[in-house]
């Protein structure tokens, strides 16, 4: 490994190894933490790599403990990788509200004070920890899928459709699919970019697809019994724009499930099954 990378753990579960790691970020202008799950398919050469984005308040922590995800990764041969949702420490700007600031990084780069200092997740996905992944770990960078859940459904979303040459494929639990018509959006679209909405469409996924479109199919699932469903969520204007786009959508609406890992455990093999298929 580089060393700039410090390994915080590394632990034996489902023929694999879940490992924790710290490094410097330039992106971030501070240190940053992620989860790589590595089966163990890996020691016989490079296997595809899956990025997974988490939601608000959470860390790469939420989805490695909680999803499920390491039995279906080792079933089907993929690494998972899995960053924090922003950076974090005594000299990053906060609020005191879950869904902005620390943990609510939101995959963007923020223009506005005093978020522009630090809250550069965007290029921190795209471009910085691919590059480190690649570099340390056995992925083969060719067949690379990217997910999320909620914010980080956002994120993976509006990153893949700007980004395919780097990202095969796409899913999400959840997304924040319209971040322009949702208070999450509004708060954060404004908070960090300021209060142009011309800015505002780069990192809006309904409006992406409208203006960028996707050669490949796209599979979401969103829950019914979720209570952010009707204000923040809004399958249906994604669902509408990827009609009149002509890209080919699998929205899932799952009776009786809710926001949580929850919902997000029962489906996620379903997921990596998806990505595998398609990164084979």
């Amino acid at each position: 490994m580089t060393a700039s990378l410090e390994t915080i753990s590394e632990t034996r579960i489902f023929n694999g190894t879940h490992g924790v790691y710290r490094h410097p970020s330039q992106a971030t202008g501070t240190d940053m933490e992620f989860s790589v799950f590595i089966p163990d398919q890996a020691r016989s050469g490079p296997l595809p790599v899956l990025y997974y984005l988490s939601g608000l308040t959470c860390t790469w922590e939420n989805f490695t403990a909680k999803a499920g995800a390491q039995r279906y990764a080792t079933e089907h041969g993929v690494i998972i990788v899995a960053p924090d949702t922003s950076p974090r420490g005594d000299g990053v700007a906060d609020d005191e509200a879950y869904d902005f600031g620390q943990g609510a990084g939101f995959y963007l780069n923020a223009t506005q004070e005093p978020w522009s200092q630090h809250f550069h997740m965007y290029d921190y996905v795209v471009d910085e920890l691919p590059e480190l992944i690649a570099a340390n770990f056995p992925i083969d960078a060719t067949r690379a899928g990217i997910f999320g859940h909620s914010m980080g459904g956002h994120g993976a979303l509006t990153i893949a459709l700007k980004n395919p040459d780097k990202f095969k494929t796409v899913s999400a639990f959840s997304p924040i699919v319209a971040p322009s018509q949702v208070p999450w959006g509004h708060k954060a679209l404004a908070g960090y970019l300021g209060p142009g909405k011309d800015t505002w469409a780069d990192y809006d996924a309904s409006s992406l697809i409208a203006s960028r479109g996707w050669s490949g199919d796209i599979l979401i699932d969103q829950g019914l019994a979720d209570n952010f469903l009707e204000e923040q969520l809004k399958p249906e204007i994604f669902e509408q724009a990827c009609k009149e786009a002509g890209v080919s959508l699998t929205l899932r609406r799952q009776e009786g499930y809710d926001h949580s890992y929850y919902f997000i455990s029962t489906f996620i093999g379903d997921h990596i099954e998806w990505h595998a298929e398609r990164l084979a």
